[in-house]
């Protein structure tokens, strides 16, 4: 039969078949059809609807930690946004009702800098109140920017109250959280090291900073001392000769703050006579260290004797500057070790915590000649004067070659904390800065808030992945005191005042009369008005904790000067489980926290203390963290590098749906490599399973069921139709197990199985043609049609917390609803199926394993006879006694399910499959089976038994 006569032969009866047709097309086309889908979700107010409807699992309480207001969204956004808006929607669907609440964080500098930058000159001409306004009318363009892209996206949330760390309300309740730290006496201002930004002159925190690494010059310097009288007499000094102590520092800089030399009590530490250029020197450090400090080549050097660090130190030695006219102690300090360097520590207080703590229990000054800008005072040497710190560490080093106190120097590599917005290396610089205490127990409490975190977060908060516990309690071990003030002037400002002797009004009630003046009038009001308006509803004879210098009267309030700095953004966020949570009702401890990793040391850290400190629990019963977007070969993503991916362009060549499947397939624990070709995979897998739905859709054209439905009964368990719905409540099964265990990979991953596996592989080829050639009202395709819809109903409602829009689109049309009519129907709005126990029916494994020897043996068939269509081919199986009695009732289906015309079974010894060639044998006009009943009928065509009836013929 020729090409042309076959195509007459097959068209003459396509009209008699039952053909899928439907209006869900194959190519989505998304990019234009997903925003009319949201537009019928504002028209409907899909938001109100799911709040107001029944939830009767009861509230899940999650929280949204703010992003900051400040340019587009990025991938790391889109992963963060996608993975909030796949809890969101699975715990919706399971029946918890979610008030999930969108946040920006408003304040802090990188908001000022780039106002200050857009400004140019004219910056400098700016009041406070100015600067003020000009960077809340950006950070409110941000977030509307923000807001419209993280829609775009189809996630859920109140983006019509969203909560912004700017608004009055918000400012009043972290003021509240503060004043509650206060009243338990946590909070104190004192001149300690901090690490500072020279770039943006302030204060920064440890979340604050990146590391990186960084060429810096080391110096080894010889500090003579002022006298050898009282040397511990094992060093074996020689009389006459100077003696020095020799230190090693990797900041030059530092060294005109040095008031000490720190060694460690218990080590020991030699005397050494050296020559090095041809010059005899005498120097004393950590015997271990000799080897090393002497390696170079051209130094000779003898040990003359030796004594512990403790024994020095009780020497009571003092040692000259070098370049100062001053003296300092050698004194003892825990931290001092004999790793690196020469075993003794030059000490400056006012520039690293561990020297401030052994200056502070020295009596030493906190000494810090290095003013905000990174230039020394006139407290230094003049050659000094106005100098940049970056610029001294060469200066001090070639002093100190020129003046014989300097052994050896060399550049290094080193890790080094950089501002993490600036991207400038930072410093540690003693300040008058504002802290909490994680060192003393709150009034109260037996625990300080340290010990607090670590008891609670050792068993009371789940970790996922569980690794989060160690890496978060490492942090915790290891923190300082919090430094929460920084000197700029968009911010939330602390809610302090001082005297003429500098002394500080901080009490309970002075800072909550401030909350309550801010939650009127907000933050601009601290700037506009003076001691007297801001506490005009604070009475300190009512006030307990009022200072006596106030209370006696002999200082009014008006005579009061407001603090100058303003709050960490990290505490005003880390409040947000106060000002969002608790104050709007939602909830309180939160079910969940789910951030980028980073956020133990930043958000869930910074959330975690004052909530203990005001509540005395953590804000969060678990906490879930994703990784970092990193490109293809592991680097991480930047623009400066030019290897990022832009949302916008994704979204335009994707669409949202796409990178929300692309999401859920990720294992989002770890760092997650992207490239367009992994875009691409994904956008593949979504149209397998985009056209699995349009045949499950196409086939049910016809199918009402409100009439049609013919249930499955016990009857049919031999039935395919049977095995499916099996493999259906298996699919229900481990999707609902990985939505809510927040395993998204692992239900997509099921759900693409099923549509590419279990569907289109087995069922749907094995019933499409009961479906296209039985009566369109026969019981056997109308029970076929019954499974397909519950199928279509539970895979659209399980796919659509990932798949939004798409879910959307084939839910109205499964159910014959018009989006241009109907404002009333959502998928969303509706539960997903509910996970059940059942009884697996395990014939259907040994069926489906008998399938593979059938398809192997047709396609050797292909090969050798050239039967290259399976309905060509019949198949005869020889199974044994006990085979033949499992799979016997199985027959009709495997028929279809091996795709061949016909099928039969007989008892024997050994199994076996043997190929029938059907060629010969007259084949049916219409289903083109070779089943052995074709012939001719009475309207001339050639048709098999089924078809006849079907046609009437």
């Amino acid at each position: 039969m020729s090409d042309k006569e076959a195509k007459k032969e097959k068209d003459r009866y396509k009209k008699t078949l039952n053909l899928p047709k439907t209006k869900f097309s194959m190519r989505a086309n998304l990019v234009q059809t997903e925003p009319n889908v949201q537009k019928r979700w504002n028209k409907m107010n899909l938001q109100g609807r799911l709040r107001e409807a029944e939830h009767p699992k009861g509230a899940f309480v999650f929280h949204d930690g703010p992003p900051y207001a400040n340019g587009s969204i990025h991938l790391g956004h889109l992963l963060n946004k996608v993975l909030k808006d796949l809890v969101v929607r699975t715990r919706t669907m399971a029946g918890y009702d979610v008030d999930f609440v969108p946040g920006w964080d408003c304040h802090g500098l990188p908001i000022e800098h780039r106002v200050m930058q857009n400004l140019g000159e004219k910056a400098r001409d700016l009041v406070p109140l100015q600067i003020r306004h000009r960077c809340k009318q950006y950070a409110e363009k941000q977030i509307k920017l923000q807001a419209t892209q993280m829609k775009r996206l189809g996630t859920l949330g109140n983006y019509e109250n969203p909560y912004l760390t700017m608004n009055p309300h918000y400012e009043a309740a972290v003021i509240e959280v503060f004043a509650a730290l206060v009243k338990k006496g946590l909070v104190y201002r004192a001149k300690k090291p901090v690490h500072w930004s020279i770039a943006n002159q302030t204060a920064l925190a440890e979340a604050e900073l990146e590391y990186k690494d960084r060429e810096d010059t080391s110096v080894y310097v010889l500090f003579e001392l002022e006298s050898t009288e009282g040397l511990p007499a094992g060093l074996n000094a020689p009389e006459g000769e100077a003696v020095h102590v020799m230190i090693w520092t990797t900041t030059p800089w530092t060294l005109p703050s040095n008031l000490a030399v720190a060694a460690s009590e218990r080590d020991t530490y030699a005397l050494y006579k050296f020559t090095h250029a041809g010059v005899t020197k005498y120097a004393v450090f950590g015997e271990e260290l000799a080897e090393k400090v002497f390696g170079m080549p051209g130094v000779e050097f003898e040990k003359l004797g030796d004594c512990k660090g403790g024994e020095l130190a009780a020497a009571g030695l003092r040692y000259k500057h070098p370049f100062i006219d001053r003296t300092g102690p050698l004194l003892t300090a825990d931290y001092v070790t004999m790793t690196d360097g020469t075993g003794l520590v030059h000490t400056a207080p006012g520039h690293g915590a561990e020297d401030f703590m052994t200056g502070r229990k020295n009596g030493l000054d906190v000494y810090c000649p290095v003013r905000a800008d990174g230039t020394y005072d006139d407290t230094v040497p003049e050659w000094l004067r106005g100098m940049s710190i970056w610029k001294a560490n060469d200066e001090v080093t070639e002093h100190l070659r020129g003046s014989g106190h300097l052994f050896h120097d060399h550049k290094f590599m080193h890790s080094y904390p950089h501002d993490w917005r600036s991207k400038t290396p930072t410093i540690f610089r003693a300040t008058e800065q504002w802290f909490i205490s994680v060192e003393k127990p709150g009034e109260g409490d037996e625990l300080n808030l340290r010990d607090m975190a670590l008891q609670k977060t050792a068993e009371g908060v789940e970790f996922i992945p569980e690794w989060g516990r160690n890496r978060m309690r490492g942090m915790l071990e290891s923190r300082p005191d919090w430094c929460i003030s920084r000197q700029r002037a968009w911010g939330l400002p602390i809610p302090g005042f001082l005297n003429g002797s500098q002394e500080v009004l901080l009490t309970e009630a002075s800072v909550q009369a401030i909350a309550d003046k801010l939650r009127q009038h907000g933050s601009d009001h601290w700037f506009k008005s003076d001691a007297a308006e801001l506490l005009s509803d604070y009475d300190p004879q009512a006030d307990p904790e009022a200072p006596a210098w106030l209370k006696d009267g002999s200082t009014a309030l008006a005579d009061l000067e407001k603090v100058n700095d303003i709050f960490d953004v990290w505490f005003e966020s880390g409040s947000s489980w106060n000002a969002v949570m608790r104050q709007r009702g939602i909830g309180f401890p939160v079910d969940l926290y789910l951030e980028g990793s980073d956020q133990h040391r930043g958000w869930f850290q910074l959330s975690l203390l004052p909530a203990l400190g005001m509540m005395g629990e953590p804000p969060f019963k678990a906490v879930l963290t994703h990784g970092f977007m990193v490109d293809a070969q592991g680097h991480k993503m930047s623009k400066s590098i030019g290897n990022t991916i832009e949302v916008e362009e994704l979204l335009s060549k994707h669409g949202a749906d796409v990178c929300r499947w692309w999401v859920s397939t990720l294992n989002y624990n770890n760092d997650i490599k992207v490239d367009w070709k992994f875009f691409k995979v994904a956008s593949e897998e979504y149209r397998k399973v985009r056209n699995t739905i349009r045949f499950l859709l196409g086939n049910l054209v016809d199918f009402d069921p409100a009439k049609d439905r013919r249930e499955l009964t016990a009857e049919d368990h031999h039935s395919i139709d049977a095995w499916a719905m099996q493999e259906l409540k298996t699919l229900v099964n481990t999707v609902r197990e990985g939505y809510d265990t927040y395993q998204f990979r692992r239900a997509s991953k099921a759900i693409f199985d099923f549509c590419n596996m279990t569907l289109s592989a087995m069922y749907m080829a094995t019933i499409k043609d009961r479906l296209y050639c039985d009566a369109q009202d026969s019981d056997r395709r109308r029970r076929t049609q019954t499974v397909l819809f519950d199928i279509a109903d539970a895979l659209i409602k399980l796919l659509a917390p990932i798949v939004v829009h798409t879910a959307e689109e084939a839910y109205l049309s499964l159910h014959g609803k018009n989006p241009k009519d109907d404002q009333e129907t959502s998928v969303h709005m509706f539960h997903m199926p509910e996970a059940e126990v059942f009884t697996r029916n395990e014939d259907w494994d040994a069926v489906m394993e008998l399938r593979e020897p059938v398809l192997k043996a047709l396609e050797e068939a292909k090969e050798a006879q050239g039967i290259s269509y399976p309905l060509d081919a019949g198949i005869a199986l020889t199974l044994d006694a006990e085979q033949y009695k499992k799979l016997s009732p199985y027959l009709e289906d495997l028929v279809d399910l091996c795709g061949v015309s016909r099928l039969s079974m007989q008892e024997g010894d050994a199994f076996a499959v043997e190929v029938q060639d059907l060629r010969e044998e007259p084949r049916c006009q219409r289903s083109w089976l070779r089943d052995g009943t074709v012939k001719e009928r009475s309207d001339g065509g050639m048709l098999c038994d089924r078809d006849a009836a079907v046609l009437g013929v």
